[in-house]
């Protein structure tokens, strides 16, 4: 039953259960006329928009990295490239972000991406108990720590938004 369960979920949350990782699932009404998806997940969610996280993909010399910064701000490329080693970034086309990790736009997770991808979290996220990040589909947020955020990706965090 277990499962069932867990294969009815996103590949974010079935990632998660697979990892034992402790998370709150926060589903909500989605409005596709919103302006900003992150912000209209904090505002759904009653939740400080500093708290609500995006993902975002930079294409760099070495390839996709995954920068997950605060709705609030915006992804510092050169900070981005800077924290992996590159000597450049820029945001990957969208339609590559959704290919390489089999979310879309305005729903892309960073847990349980198609391909696992160099994932740096912005260091603010260490300042919260719990943070939101995408679930996996538009209206569906998850609720965990930034430590088991780093943990499930891989990652690392560093001082990636401006």
């Amino acid at each position: 039953m277990a499962r069932q369960k867990a294969a009815a979920g996103t590949p974010a949350t079935v990632a998660l259960s697979a990892a034992g990782i402790s998370f709150t699932a926060h589903p909500y009404e989605h409005d596709p006329a919103a302006p900003s998806f992150g912000l209209e997940a904090a505002e759904a969610l009653g939740v400080e928009p500093d708290r609500v996280f995006k993902t975002l993909l930079a294409d760099t010399d070495l390839g996709l990295v995954v920068g997950v910064v605060p709705v609030t701000g915006m992804l510092d490329l050169k900070a981005l490239a800077a924290a992996v080693g590159a000597k450049r970034a820029t945001m990957a086309d969208p339609a590559v972000a959704e290919r390489r990790t089999g979310y879309v736009v305005g729903g892309i997770s960073p847990i349980g991406q198609k391909t696992q991808h160099v994932t740096v979290v912005d260091e603010t996220a260490q300042l919260f108990a719990t943070v939101f990040v995408s679930g996996g589909k538009r209206g569906f947020d998850i609720e965990l720590s930034p430590d088991d955020l780093v943990t499930t990706t891989g990652g690392s965090f560093a001082p990636i938004a401006k």
